[in-house]
């Protein structure tokens, strides 16, 4: 169902008003060209210091926080693996009450973090329950593609094909055998005002997509790429690299779905092939050119499929034919 939604609060973010302030510190611990901890840092910058964050144990609940010690300089509580929406649900209903009292002057935005694993597996249901009672906060997946923090155990994230220590391949396996959960998707299903992929290599797209989120009244979801050297046995210096390639060859597209309407917003009209994405990382260099063939197959169809979504929910006006030359 599309319906309007009122932005009216969102502040384009251009070149020359980046936010520079730091929410997450500098020295911890996480792993050289981790992608996840760039991309937590662009949101927190893009929140300010007004936010109340619930962190899900995982990779960035672990780095930032090793007793005694904390990386964080905004109210930041740990909540386990699967609940992180539940609790950010909580915070929520409690500022409200206190704006109620008239004991809160201005609301806190509330923003809740959690992995793949803790966000399309076993916290689906809390995040489920979050989006459909309509609460107001944001809620950022931040998708490296596994269990990391665990010994990289496969997720229902965990792309076609790729290698883990759950999914090794062999001769009666090819690695990860199911395709890749469409969170987004899943969460533009409950019918929530904002919804958007984003990546860290593309900034500024990234920083306007926390902005929205922010703006929206009631619940809006991001889910960020986010690339683990770890666990892609990949260079840590290309971090930034492959995460500008998912998007170069549409293994993972930039887009966003406001009030229903689906805007891709970084399109790609000359993808280069998955091969490019594929060469840097170890844990795709056992797939055979069928294995490839197919996975290119699969990804040029979902392109196209996002793409039928954004030209049937446009608005008339920009789906019109032009007018007919006599």
């Amino acid at each position: 169902m599309l319906r309007d939604v009122d932005l009216s609060g969102y502040e384009k973010v251009t070149a020359k008003n980046i936010p520079w302030e730091k929410f997450i510190t500098s020295g911890h611990r996480a792993c050289q060209g981790c992608a996840e901890v760039l991309a937590m840092g662009m949101v927190m910058k893009a929140a300010g210091p007004e936010t109340i964050v619930c962190n899900a144990t995982g990779c960035m609940e672990i780095i930032t926080s090793p007793f005694p010690q904390s990386a964080w300089t905004v109210p930041w509580m740990h909540v386990a693996f699967e609940n992180a929406a539940a609790v950010a649900s909580g915070v929520e209903s409690a500022t409200r009450a206190l704006e109620r009292k008239g004991k809160l002057k201005k609301k806190p935005k509330i923003i809740a973090f959690a992995g793949d694993g803790g966000t399309a597996d076993i916290g689906l249901q809390s995040l489920s329950g979050a989006l459909e009672r309509g609460h107001d906060f944001v809620y950022v997946c931040l998708d490296n593609e596994a269990y990391m923090n665990t010994g990289i155990q496969r997720s229902s994230s965990t792309p076609y094909g790729a290698m883990t220590t759950t999914s090794p391949p062999g001769r009666k396996s090819i690695g990860q055998h199911t395709w890749k959960k469409n969170m987004a998707m899943i969460a533009a299903a409950h019918e929530i005002p904002y919804v958007a992929t984003a990546s860290p290599a593309y900034h500024l797209d990234l920083f306007n997509k926390v902005k929205k989120a922010l703006a929206v009244e009631g619940p809006a979801y991001l889910h960020i790429f986010a690339t683990c050297p770890t666990g892609w046995r990949s260079d840590p210096a290309k971090s930034v690299e492959l995460c500008r390639l998912a998007v170069q060859t549409r293994v993972f597209p930039l887009y966003e779905v406001i009030g229903g309407r689906y805007i891709i917003t970084q399109k790609v009209k000359k993808p280069k092939p998955v091969t490019d994405y594929f060469k840097l990382q170890r844990r795709f260099r056992h797939l055979t050119p069928d294995a490839v063939d197919y996975i290119q197959r699969r990804v040029d169809e979902e392109y196209a499929r996002l793409e039928s979504f954004e030209k049937a929910t446009a608005p008339l006006e920009e789906v019109a034919e032009p007018p007919k030359e006599d």
